[in-house]
């Protein structure tokens, strides 16, 4: 399995997180999550990063997920505690970044891909992207609720049901009127927008920023609530080992609902 890579660099005062495996539209495996995790580190260590960018290399995905075979070895619903858990530990480092946060979104944003999304303080995207959790028609599992509570409270109850009832991959056109998305445009015209937006982030009061995501952190980390119990429901489930299997066989998977 290609492992894939996160690369770093900052420019001024503006860090770059890029995303590369294109050829598994940029999915992380757990060196790549560690990896983030080294980035997120070193933002939060330089004191000149004004904001950071994510972006996903291709052009074709943001991120796509995260590799499905290391669901493989998964045997109880520990498991997925355990994964969710680890997760959890990466998505919280970026979000509670002291700095602004950009995600420029091209093509898909799937899964762990869309928690990494929903993460980043504001997110543009490409005509033609999408949103999605998909897992209701192939993998069977589920999202921790603090990744439900982000969603719900980036894209509303009636997307965030679309997207893992319906198993939607939604049109960034359709997340406008929430605000998920803050601006479409074109490829070729996406470089220049997010060199617009992280020169109106660090010309801005940096303690001001700071405190005000802090803030909105907290307001929405207020409506956490335990969620073991369905993550173990599952993750344990015999549909979950169906789908993963489904999936890695490139097939369609066979509920019993059990």
């Amino acid at each position: 399995m290609n492992d894939g890579e996160v690369h770093y660099r900052r420019e001024g005062a503006v860090a770059f997180v890029t995303f590369d495996r294109p050829a598994a539209r940029n999915a992380m495996t757990w060196h790549m999550y560690e990896r983030l995790a080294e980035a997120c580190a070193a933002i939060r260590a330089d004191g000149g990063v004004r904001c950071a960018v994510l972006r996903g290399a291709g052009g074709q995905a943001f991120v796509a997920g995260t590799d499905i075979s290391q669901f493989l070895a998964f045997a109880t619903g520990e498991d997925g505690i355990a994964y969710e858990e680890r997760i959890e530990a990466y998505v919280g480092a970026l979000e509670a970044l002291p700095v602004p946060t950009l995600a420029v979104v091209e093509g898909f944003a799937i899964g762990g891909g869309l928690a990494i999304a929903a993460a980043c303080d504001l997110r543009i995207a490409t005509p033609g992207t999408r949103f999605g959790v998909p897992i209701a028609r192939t993998l069977g599992n589920c999202l921790s609720v603090a990744n439900v509570t982000r969603l719900v409270a980036a894209v509303g109850v009636p997307l965030a049901k679309r997207m893992l009832l319906l198993a939607d991959l939604i049109p960034a056109e359709d997340t406008l009127a929430s605000g998920f998305v803050t601006g479409i445009m074109p490829p070729e015209a996406i470089d220049a927008e997010v060199e617009d937006i992280c020169d109106r982030l660090a010309s801005h009061a940096p303690v001001t920023m700071r405190v005000g995501k802090e803030a909105i952190r907290r307001v929405v980390a207020t409506g956490l609530v335990s969620g073991d119990d369905l993550v173990r429901e599952a993750y344990a489930s015999e549909d979950f080992h169906e789908g993963v299997r489904a999936f890695t066989q490139k097939r369609k998977a066979e509920w019993q609902g059990r």
